[in-house]
């Protein structure tokens, strides 16, 4: 009798418990739900968000490219212009599909991974759109989308345009390329408009979403406030996680605008803001330009190829590098031609640097596919005293020797000190060394 009692007693107990927590489970139970939902449609948007980053910067390259292409020609810039334009035209693709009816899901999912998109991204990419298509944000920045639809396709028929005029060589009408390039910077701002409204749509539907989030969570107990703090710090890292990589790729780009994509080098634009630097702070002493260009190096590429006469540049700039003091500057101006910036630097020991460059050129034996050049250049050096000389000047003086230098006989230096011409030969100076 007592056990019995005992029993039904703890029987009675556990249910009283259980009734007690159901209200407070359901509601937990509920609000997991809500919050799974929640979150589902966050990493739905921010997919969103992620891919337009990724359309909008390829549609940047591929106006980028065509425009490159337009002016120089390059079939490669062409092919890279094509690649660029396949990630949004993968978008495109991947939203008719989601506008059929039937929907096409396996088109859709081909289209977004063509668009770039991660892999994991696109069944929620697809979930958002065929279920809240109507939602106000989502519908709102569907717009936006869609209304790019004809920028993309005068932009695949502005690169097959230009292809063709391009079929016979450079177009010789100035004013024809100058509206060619001037239509393909409209179509970016275009391209551009949408695609920051696209963006903005979806971040004010995310903080609409985060914001509900909140209040339910609050509304619930203690253990959901952890739970949306849990969230908030996963975004706050998120959002970190994207400014490092917003702040590295800033570096990457500043890096690429100030150095030469192929030998590593600063570029001209580099070149010249050092050079006015100098001569901005330049209060005495002597500041010394050199300026360098190859003999002969159109035999290398028409011999051998443009891939063997990049080698040779970047043996060149690696050779110019070697030995160099912590404030000169060794930039590749463009072509075959190369620049030195020799702060603090006597006309005698510029002279010398120059000769010295000079033999080890005529020294150094370019091979390629069992063929061997000759590497030899002309440099003119100019030598500036006067704290009042322009950049222009002094580069005007310095091209001005190498022109001097390769009209002499090339294999030389040729110096402009402002004075009586200076000319040092390669013979001359291993008889004053004698």
């Amino acid at each position: 009798m007592f056990r019995r009692t005992t029993t039904s007693a703890k029987e009675r107990s556990f249910l009283h418990v259980i009734k007690l927590v159901s209200p407070f489970v359901m509601v937990v139970v509920l609000q997991a739900m809500i919050s799974g939902f929640s979150l589902e449609v966050m990493s739905s948007v921010r997919a969103y968000v992620a891919g337009e980053a990724i359309w909008s910067r390829s549609q940047k390259n591929a106006v980028y490219f065509l425009n490159l292409y337009l002016h120089s020609g390059n079939a490669g810039q062409f092919a890279q212009y094509r690649t660029s334009l396949a990630v949004p035209i993968g978008d495109e693709y991947a939203r008719w599909a989601l506008e059929r009816d039937p929907v096409d899901v396996e088109l859709a999912r081909i289209g977004f991974l063509q668009g770039g998109n991660h892999p994991d991204d696109v069944p929620g990419l697809i979930w958002l759109f065929r279920h809240f298509n109507q939602v106000s944000f989502l519908r709102e920045a569907i717009r936006e989308w869609a209304a790019t639809d004809p920028m993309l396709l005068e932009l695949s028929v502005f690169g097959e345009v230009i292809k063709s005029e391009l079929r016979d060589g450079p177009i010789g009408d100035g004013d024809r390329v100058q509206f060619l390039s001037s239509r393909l910077s409209e179509l970016n701002r275009q391209f551009t408009r949408h695609a920051e409204r696209f963006s903005t749509v979806l971040g004010e539907g995310s903080r609409a979403i985060k914001l509900t989030l909140t209040w339910l969570n609050i509304a619930t107990a203690a253990t959901l406030i952890l739970l949306l703090i849990w969230l908030t710090r996963r975004l706050v890292l998120q959002r970190q996680a994207f400014e490092d990589a917003l702040h590295a790729e800033k570096e990457r780009l500043a890096f690429q605008a100030s150095h030469d994509w192929l030998t590593g080098i600063a570029n001209r634009r580099a070149f010249e803001a050092r050079l006015q630097s100098e001569l901005d702070g330049h209060k005495e002493g002597s500041l010394c330009l050199l300026l360098l260009d190859l003999d002969q190096f159109k035999g290398v590429n028409d011999s051998c190829g443009h891939l063997a006469g990049d080698r040779l540049l970047c043996h060149v700039a690696q050779l110019l590098q070697q030995n160099r003091g912590t404030r000169d500057v060794v930039a590749r101006l463009g072509g075959d031609e190369f620049g030195l910036i020799l702060p603090q630097c006597a006309p005698y020991e510029a002279m010398d640097i120059a000769e010295r460059l000079r033999r080890s050129l005529e020294l150094f034996n370019f091979a390629w596919d069992d063929r061997c050049f000759a590497v030899t250049a002309s440099i003119g050096v100019a030598c500036i005293v006067d704290g009042n000389t322009t950049p222009e000047e002094a580069m005007r003086r310095a091209d001005a020797a190498c022109y001097r230098a390769k009209e002499k006989g090339r294999n030389r230096v040729q110096v402009d000190t402002g004075k009586p011409e200076i000319i040092l030969v390669a013979a001359r100076r291993e008889a004053a060394r004698a």
